[in-house]
């Protein structure tokens, strides 16, 4: 991935200075993400939708990001880059483009402590309670009809045909709160040197008002797929043991882990949500996770399926 012609010159005419050099930041599997450097300033970071279909929707994405962003940046407390430059269309850049600045810190999807995940849970009890002025659009799922059926991989038919009957009966009822919506280790930064210091929130393009459980659901299923069960249920009971709310119906609670696991499967195309397996093993192995592989992450998600449909008694 590199800067083209067209981005370098906005880019310097946004920041007023050359930039100097640029590299690949990993982690994310839908867009370019950039790390430039200019002599004298902090440098920033260029992220740019550029694979399908997220390329198609990116006027709505990229604006999103920006005003959340702006929202949030100062009075909420919680630590995002502020934008610098929208070019949602790529008229300029050649590629719907977001410009913003620098934030310190790494992922890390290595941690899987009993202290790491009572951090996040305590980073996203932050998020839920943020009051924005305006509220963002109604949440959208990612369990559409098309992915209601059993993967090929699948090790336990009746289960998946189970969770696909739960959830075509419809969303149970609940209060409304702000999302990131794509909340998991991947899109946290954390500070060098200081272990459970959060840096950085990220990725706020699919910001919504929603369930706080759906929220808690997908940071479990991703957890899941890091760590396994045992880690991600512990997310979920750090999140409430630190005063945060979620359905006390366990039809309703498992309704939404439900709805976020089915999510990561395959559409009508045979295109998995979330990291597709080449993606996927690019970002594991580059944060030192070379033992993760599709295989390993398809059966981890089916344990999770497993665990909210058939809970050990």
């Amino acid at each position: 991935m590199t800067l083209t012609a067209a981005a370098r010159r906005w880019v310097e005419e946004v920041l007023g200075e050359p930039v100097v050099g640029s590299s690949t930041l990993t982690g994310g599997v839908a867009s370019r993400m950039l790390l430039l450097r200019t002599a004298d300033g902090p440098g920033a970071v260029l992220k740019q939708l550029v694979s399908e279909p997220y390329r198609s929707h990116a006027e709505g994405l990229l604006t999103r990001e920006r005003d959340v962003q702006r929202m949030l940046a100062g009075a909420s407390g919680i630590p995002v880059p502020a934008p610098l430059a929208l070019d949602a269309s790529g008229a300029a850049t050649g590629d719907p483009s977001l410009l913003m600045t620098r934030l310190d810190g790494a992922i890390d999807l290595v941690d899987g402590s009993p202290r790491r995940v009572a951090a996040l849970a305590a980073l996203l009890l932050r998020i839920h309670r943020f009051r924005p002025d305006r509220a963002p659009r109604h949440y959208q799922s990612w369990a559409t009809e098309a992915k209601m059926r059993v993967p090929p991989w699948s090790t336990d038919d009746p289960l998946y045909v189970e969770a696909f009957d739960r959830l075509r009966a419809g969303p149970p009822p609940y209060e409304p709160t702000f999302l990131h919506r794509d909340f998991h280790p991947g899109n946290v930064l954390w500070s060098a040197g200081h272990d459970d210091e959060v840096s950085g929130v990220v990725d706020w393009c699919e910001t919504s008002t929603g369930p706080a459980d759906l929220d808690v659901a997908h940071c479990t299923s991703n957890l899941a797929n890091l760590h396994g069960v045992d880690v991600a249920l512990a997310f979920r009971k750090a999140y409430v043991d630190q005063g945060g709310v979620l359905a006390q119906d366990a039809d309703a609670a498992s309704y939404w882990q439900l709805l976020d696991l089915v999510g990561f499967l395959p559409d009508a195309s045979g295109r998995e949500s979330g990291a597709p397996p080449a993606a996927g093993k690019q970002v594991w192995d580059a944060h030192r996770r070379p033992d993760l592989t599709v295989a390993t992450v398809r059966r981890r998600r089916e344990d999770m399926l497993r665990a909210v449909l058939r809970p050990a008694t």
